[in-house]
């Protein structure tokens, strides 16, 4: 078993890793875009709209809500899911000042 060092980072870019490796794939940005696009909890409808087997998206829901993205509900024999709002503002305050870090230091090196 490989030895990870993840502990020699701060809990911040544990976190911001934790979010980077729940968004990396396609299927997982698609059910996001389809949250996003509902005002409202979403239970079946991921997988009509998707290309994927049910088991497939489940895996998916199942990363995205490890990482805290996405919250999710059991109601009887439905499972419905939401964007967690809390989530979201700090991947986006995460990823808006590592972009901007980014942004100013590749202007330096032409």
């Amino acid at each position: 078993m490989a030895i990870t060092k993840s502990t020699e980072f701060d809990k911040k870019k544990i976190r911001m890793a934790e979010f980077a490796k729940a968004l990396a794939h396609p299927a997982r940005i698609a059910i996001l875009e389809i949250l996003a696009e509902s005002d409202m909890c979403i239970c079946n409808d991921i997988t009509e709209r998707l290309p994927l087997a049910q088991s497939t998206v489940s895996q998916h829901l199942k990363a995205l809500k490890s990482a805290g993205i996405i919250t999710g509900n059991i109601d009887g024999v439905k499972s419905c899911y939401c964007l967690n709002d809390e989530s979201i503002d700090e991947l986006r305050s995460m990823m808006g000042s590592l972009l901007n870090k980014l942004g100013e230091s590749s202007a330096n090196c032409k």
